[in-house]
């Protein structure tokens, strides 16, 4: 049976156990409150190449990975590679968190592009958005066919969020005529901030990152910002087309002067160094593999073992063979690469020749060469030049077409004359020896 005392003391631990809940509900709720949404930002700077493509990759995914309620790109780019712009806005039109690009200097070109692809645009106050042509390596303008795709895609990256695609195409194509914004025919478009609001590519002018979660709404919001390791500094910077050929023309130079040279030095250094930076880069921009590394390595020692255990040049063609295999495997671009290596190997065949004309052989390379002639100051010689027979006189054995017999005290010799025909039964003199080679004069006034 219950005494008073015990209902007294489930009462009271009943009425505790209560007090606890109401406070854990209560404390829950203040944390829910007090917890600001999630804002990424992404820095999107410098060119646009497949280097800056691979860093935008890994920080959607890490923003999507941590639940970020809001993605910023802060934008400030010159612009840059064509496709890797295109793969860019393919991953912002599959992202479902809301995107704002915000302009904080200039989004030219490729940059323009990318921000047309965001859900909306945010630009400070002097900034500038447009001057989006296609242009080739030579600074001209691209072929037909990629302009009108590259028209193509800034009129639908307009239209994504219900712009005016008219102003998108001015951007890229200087036919169209927009004098009111400073671009008439022949010039192409570029907004400035006011511009952007008023023709509405931009949604608000914000001076900084306050103003700008003040606009979208996300005032205490947490903030965190994304930043490129070095080893993506790296990544962007060997894998800009611009590079990748001097890289692979140091690597390949360097590794043939070291042929040269005795053993390893400076040339091999550099040149290793050279090649390891544009496999390292491609790695970590994710164009390639350890299966190209391996396969670049087992090219080196096939042309180590050629060069130290000749094979008939099996070795060396296999090993050749591997190594632009795997740059090629390695590139995100085909066309690139292979211009590339046709630059490397004109550069260092140029180079290889002149040092081999000034410098001769050196090194390992003195070995699969043979540089040892027979010289007669080494003491080899082919003929005896016999100097003793100069100014003998004799007799021709047979007419003398140049060539032909004679005889001199009683030695029977092939000869040639210096010149004329000579008959049977003439006085000869020898003039000249040089080997096997007797050369004879007439001796006039001797019939």
């Amino acid at each position: 049976m219950v005494t008073s005392k015990q209902k007294v003391r489930l009462l009271f631990y009943g009425a505790l156990l209560c007090v606890a809940f109401l406070l854990l509900l209560f404390q829950q709720s203040v944390e829910g409150k007090d917890k600001g949404k999630l804002v990424f930002y992404i820095p999107v700077e410098q060119a646009v190449e497949r280097g800056l493509e691979a860093f935008m990759e890994r920080s959607i995914n890490t923003a999507l990975e941590e639940n970020a309620d809001h993605i910023v790109l802060e934008i400030n780019t010159p612009g840059g590679a064509v496709v890797a712009a295109g793969n860019i806005a393919g991953i912002l039109r599959n992202t479902d968190v809301p995107i704002t690009a915000f302009v904080t200097k200039e989004a030219i070109s490729a940059g323009a592009y990318i921000a047309l692809n965001a859900d909306q645009i945010v630009m400070t106050p002097g900034s500038t958005m447009g001057s989006a042509a296609v242009i080739d390596g030579s600074g001209n303008a691209a072929e037909e066919k990629a302009q009108s795709y590259w028209l193509a895609e800034m009129e639908a990256s307009a239209e994504l969020n219900d712009r005016d695609p008219i102003y998108a195409r001015a951007m890229a194509d200087n036919s169209v005529d927009l004098p009111e914004y400073r671009a008439g025919k022949g010039a192409l478009l570029t907004l400035t901030a006011n511009d952007a609001i008023e023709v509405g590519y931009a949604e608000a002018i914000a001076s900084n990152r306050t103003e700008l979660l003040q606009f979208l709404g996300l005032e205490g919001a947490i903030e965190k910002e994304m930043e490129i390791s070095f080893a993506e500094q790296i990544a962007r910077f060997v894998t800009h087309p611009v590079i990748i050929p001097i890289l692979l023309s140091i690597g390949s130079l360097g590794l043939v002067l070291e042929l040269y040279s005795p053993g390893f030095g400076v040339p091999g250094i550099m040149g290793l160094t050279a090649l390891f930076l544009f496999f390292f880069g491609h790695l970590v921009a994710g164009f390639a593999g350890l299966e190209v590394v391996i396969l670049f390595v087992a090219g080196i020692v096939l042309i180590v073992i050629e060069i130290f255990f000749p094979g008939f040049g099996i070795f060396g063609i296999l090993g050749i063979g591997a190594i632009i295999t795997s740059m090629i495997l390695a590139a995100h671009s085909t066309v690139n690469i292979v211009i590339s290596i046709l630059i490397a190997i004109v550069i260092t065949a140029a180079v290889s020749v002149f040092i081999f004309k000034y410098f001769g052989y050196r090194g390992p390379l003195k070995k699969m060469i043979l540089t040892d002639s027979t010289k007669s100051e080494l003491g080899y010689v082919s003929n005896v030049t016999r100097k003793e027979l100069i100014g003998q006189v004799g007799e021709s054995l047979t007419p003398l077409r140049p060539a032909g017999a004679a005889v001199f005290s009683g030695e029977r010799l092939d000869v040639v004359s210096e010149g004329g025909y000579i008959s049977q039964g003439k006085k000869i003199e020898i003039i000249a020896t040089s080997g096997a080679r007797i050369v004879v004069r007439e001796v006039k006034g001797n019939e």
